[in-house]
């Protein structure tokens, strides 16, 4: 009997197809003879008892020119199909935690990738707090006068939307920057959450890294170089790929994520280091893959589809 996934994800027409780690993942499924499905968070539904999703069926190609065909649309049981991929971007809004409750209505049967109730209960900047060990100096608060003392202290600091997503709205201040309160003003002007502080790291400059982590084990890895005049190393901004080795420290890292990722149900994760410090990890929609299969020939995709056929 063929197998079924459908996918979650943003609109198929919005995405990036020389780069998107969702097509990837389709192409590599429809491959394996998958019938494939995506459907947009706003068209999941629960209704007494019962998952839909407003769906279509896709086929997918490699031409970037036209890298899918939609079929006409229809109502979709998710409980009738074998996997669904939770694979729209952050922001890790209210409409995105009503989708994973929703869905933990399904899991774990049919299988959700990344189990949602982990992927709830684990935002991205806040889960590498269980491994603080290996996280820098770090300050979650909307106390600005917490935040002013912490600048104090540590002279250049980096402070980060909590629940944001590829670099957007991170921020640099140094020692005596006279813009810091109107700052202050207009951060918690537009929202009443906290901030997340930390030491500007120089390494940022050479040692950012992305690891994929793929049920729990080390399966690729790169180098995220920023672009000139940035501190931040993420794609959407100009950062480059490029081929990296991780140090003893960052292996140990991973080695401490992985029993952890296995446990809770999380397939895939991009985790990001800088030098040797844990900054995020990535559940909701990791993205690279095409990226490290470029720069080291290899198929993380097929990697992936390996571990998930391992749980159904």
């Amino acid at each position: 009997m063929t197998r079924r996934v459908a996918i979650q994800m943003d609109p198929i027409a919005s995405i990036n197809p020389r780069g998107d780690s969702t097509l990837l993942l389709g192409l590599e499924a429809q491959r394996r003879g998958y019938t494939i499905y995506c459907y947009t968070p706003d068209k999941l539904t629960y209704r007494h008892g019962k998952v839909t999703a407003r769906s279509h069926q896709v086929t997918l190609h490699q031409n970037p020119e036209h890298y899918y065909d939609l079929g006409e649309a229809i109502e979709l049981e998710l409980d009738r199909v074998d996997v669904v991929l939770l694979r729209q971007d952050p922001p890790f809004d209210m409409a995105y935690i009503t989708t994973t409750h929703i869905l933990e209505q399904l899991h774990p049967r049919p299988l959700v990738v990344n189990n949602p109730a982990s992927v709830r209960n684990h935002p991205e900047k806040l889960f590498p707090l269980l491994f603080r060990q290996y996280m820098p100096v770090t300050l979650v608060t909307a106390d600005v006068n917490d935040i002013e003392h912490f600048r104090n202290q540590y002279k250049d600091i980096v402070i980060k939307p909590l629940y944001g997503y590829g670099g957007r709205s991170i921020l640099r201040l140094k020692e005596g920057d006279d813009n810091f309160h109107a700052l202050m003003e207009t951060q918690f002007a537009h929202s009443k959450e906290p901030l997340m502080v930390q030491p500007f790291l120089p390494e940022v400059k050479t040692g950012d890294r992305r690891i994929i982590l793929i049920d729990g084990d080390i399966s690729g890895v790169m180098g995220r170089i920023p672009a000139e005049h940035e501190i931040r190393a993420n794609f959407r901004v100009g950062g480059s790929p490029a081929k990296a080795e991780l140090t003893l420290k960052q292996r140990e890292i991973c080695e401490a994520l992985g029993p952890v990722l296995q446990e809770k149900g999380l397939v895939f994760a991009g985790i990001d280091v800088i030098g040797d410090y844990l900054t995020e990890i990535n559940l909701t929609s990791p993205t690279g893959m095409v990226q490290m299969n470029k720069l080291y020939d290899i198929k993380l995709e097929s990697l992936f589809w390996d571990a998930v056929e391992a749980r159904l």
